[in-house]
């Protein structure tokens, strides 16, 4: 069997994995790790350690209750509370406006960029209305004839090109690793917008949404107990590589910008202020790169409204469905948002990345008491290690929610 045959086999094994990563590791996260990285070094890192981990924590505990029960997160918040209905419908609302702020952001960003790859390449930049437009009619034609199989190879696709493309950035820009080194000691600057960048390290990583997604992709997958340990390898393999590729942009940014006291006001200033530092190759790279990691987020924010529709109905999942078609096409609408507003994209990000901060304290409380629910989940409750490890993680939404409220007000 060839190495690559090998490769193609692994991959396909993580592939609820390499989905969240594709949809958690876009644009806000490109943007937020980078703007770290330029205003405070490394001296935040601990916050996204802190964030992957909770993140596989509570990726292992919504992918094992749908492996024991069957059902979608939804679904189980739904049917196993008293008030179960009110906060199912609040999760929901909650993420379909977090996660259309996201799309708005994204699309606005990847257009930018895209227009100004073409400036690179011919030295003329091309109307972001018309880019969006293309990309919103090749998104949308993908989503009308597809499949989530095919959805799994697109990501796929784009996780590795994000992946090399922002590894081979950051040995051209060659950052000085004994200053990466010195900034690793935990400290919280006392600046202003130190707070809200905290919150949106945590929304980015330790997304709510992200959480929401995980039981529905495995239910996809069609996985049940007997593949927990598969789920728990694919969760590592996930919440790894987002950390990953996560360090790899802050320390981009604090290894060139930060050394060099610039600060990171919006994604394409990024592109101008790399270019001198690794070349036009660099820069055009640099666009690949967050070009493929907002593109690799679009395919599951365009789903998130129907899947979890499905999921609090506990109705099938059919993306050719006209319920799947129709709110797939009022999703992807909303990519031509700030075409229309004189909100920067990046600003939109930041505000879409605090609020998911914002969510999660109503997703990581309902998974400690489902997880340990004995009627539910028979004899795979959670044992000692694993609540440890969530009431870690609702202490942690909790700070970064109070972050986040005062870094937005």
């Amino acid at each position: 069997m060839s190495i690559l045959k090998k490769i193609a086999i692994g991959l396909s094994a993580v592939g609820p994995g390499l989905f969240l990563i594709g949809y958690n590791i876009g644009t806000g996260s490109v943007t937020t790790m980078a703007k770290v990285g330029a205003e405070y070094g490394m001296t935040l890192t601990w916050a996204l350690v802190l964030s992957c981990i909770f993140t596989y924590i509570l990726m292992v505990a919504y992918g094992k209750t749908t492996l024991v029960t069957g059902h979608t997160a939804l679904f189980n918040i739904k049917n196993n509370f008293r008030f179960g209905k009110v906060l199912a419908i609040y999760i929901m609302i909650a993420l379909i406006i977090g996660e259309m702020l996201a799309l708005m952001g994204i699309m606005g960003i990847v257009s930018d960029l895209i227009s100004e790859g073409f400036r690179l390449l011919t030295g003329t930049p091309v109307n972001t209305l018309l880019i969006t437009s293309i990309l919103v009619v090749f998104l949308y034609a993908l989503f009308w004839y597809g499949r989530y199989q095919v959805f799994e190879k697109i990501l796929m696709g784009f996780v590795i090109l994000m992946a090399l493309t922002f590894i081979l950035v950051f040995f051209m820009v060659r950052p000085d690793f004994s200053s990466l080194a010195s900034g690793l000691i935990p400290t919280i600057p006392k600046t202003d917008g130190a707070f809200a960048l905290i919150a949106a390290i945590a929304g980015t990583t330790c997304s709510a949404a992200v959480f929401i997604m995980r039981s529905t992709v495995v239910a996809e997958k069609g996985w049940t107990i007997k593949e927990l340990e598969q789920e728990k390898k694919d969760s590592a393999v996930s919440a790894t590589m987002m950390f990953v590729l996560s360090l790899i942009i802050m320390a981009v940014g604090a290894g060139t910008l930060h050394v060099m006291g610039m600060q990171l006001n919006n994604t394409v200033e990024m592109i101008g202020l790399f270019e001198p530092i690794g070349g036009k190759f660099a820069a055009f790279l640099l666009i690949l790169g967050i070009a493929g990691a907002g593109l690799s987020t679009i395919f599951p924010i365009i789903l998130i409204a129907p899947w979890l529709i499905s999921d609090y109905t506990g109705r099938e999942r059919n993306i050719r469905s006209p319920m799947y078609r129709t709110l797939g096409l009022v999703g992807i609408l909303f990519c031509f948002g700030t075409q229309f507003m004189a909100t920067p994209p990046p600003i939109v990000m930041v505000l879409s990345q605090a609020f998911q901060a914002l969510i999660l304290p109503a997703v990581a409380i309902p998974i400690y008491l489902l997880i340990n629910r004995k009627a539910l989940m028979g004899d795979d409750t959670a044992g000692q290690g694993m609540n440890a490890g969530i009431i870690a993680v609702i202490l942690f939404s909790l700070i970064t929610s109070y972050f986040a409220i005062i870094g937005l007000f």
